[in-house]
């Protein structure tokens, strides 16, 4: 299964910026919380993007980690790397094409994360066993990604604004059925942990900000409700509509983020 996916700095910096600012609870301290990190640890960050888990491992460990940050976006790697210089390039950044051969160590890692990236393979049971292959005996998978009952309003707003279904996506199509049996198929343990974290909106404004984030950084994934730019501005005129009469009425828009994440243990 191709997927022609690949996120933009922007669009990716505007959606982490609304998580942050309109959610009631921090995804970095979740996760930080259940994987139990050790100093001395090496760690491949796959599907890296800006590398922003790999700076919050970085600093959670206080630097005593080898850590490797991996993403198929030059782009978003040239914003890592420009980051990086503030912890002295601490964390190798590289390109990697998960639907590839991995080319690093074998039996190497100790924990491999691939947060919200790893429903986008080509090849799920291929780019899993390539991490696999790369994890010490005892090593950990930790993989992040939407359940199913991730963003319903966002989606019931969509939908009551274009009078059109949801494309199927990536992610909450993919992630809880395909990667999750995959994984239990190729390690010895696997375990899931679910994040609840409602972002609330007091203002459509930011809810727009929000909206234009997720629908632009794929176009391709949305094709069924635009295909030109001035059928996407309409689109986003008729969602703002939409979402400025809810939140009129009930005061607010509450937007529930719902996801897993999966450790599996090599």
């Amino acid at each position: 299964m191709k997927i022609d996916f690949q996120e933009t700095t922007d669009d990716l910096a505007k959606r982490i910026d609304i998580h942050s600012r309109f959610g009631s609870r921090d995804i970095d301290e979740w996760m930080l919380e259940i994987l139990d990190l050790k100093p001395g640890m090496k760690i491949l960050d796959v599907g890296c993007g800006s590398g922003k888990q790999c700076f919050s491992f970085f600093h959670h460990l206080n630097g005593q980690a080898e850590i490797t940050g991996t993403d198929v976006s030059e782009s978003l790697l040239d914003d890592a790397r420009e980051k990086n210089k503030a912890i002295d390039n601490a964390v190798d950044f590289r390109f990697l094409d998960f639907n590839q051969s991995f080319d690093l160590p074998e039996n190497h890692y100790d924990l491999i994360s691939a947060c919200f990236a790893i429903y986008y393979a080509q090849d799920i049971p291929f780019t899993l066993s390539e991490m696999h292959r790369l994890l010490v005996p005892g090593g950990r998978l930790f993989t992040t990604g939407p359940m199913p009952a991730n963003k319903h309003v966002f989606y019931d707003v969509i939908k009551e604004a274009t009078g059109k279904p949801i494309p199927p996506m990536p992610g909450s199509s993919r992630y809880a059925s395909q990667i999750y049996g995959t994984m239990q198929d190729l390690f010895s343990k696997t375990e899931q942990h679910i994040f609840e974290n409602p972002l609330t909106f007091e203002s459509v404004e930011p809810f727009m900000i929000y909206t234009r984030a997720s629908m632009s950084e794929d176009r391709k994934l949305w094709n069924s409700l635009f295909q030109t730019h001035e059928e996407f501005e309409k689109v986003m005129g008729q969602i703002e509509e939409v979402a400025r009469k809810r939140i009129e009425r009930d005061c607010k828009l509450v937007m529930t983020k719902v996801v897993g994440g999966f450790i599996a243990t090599k």
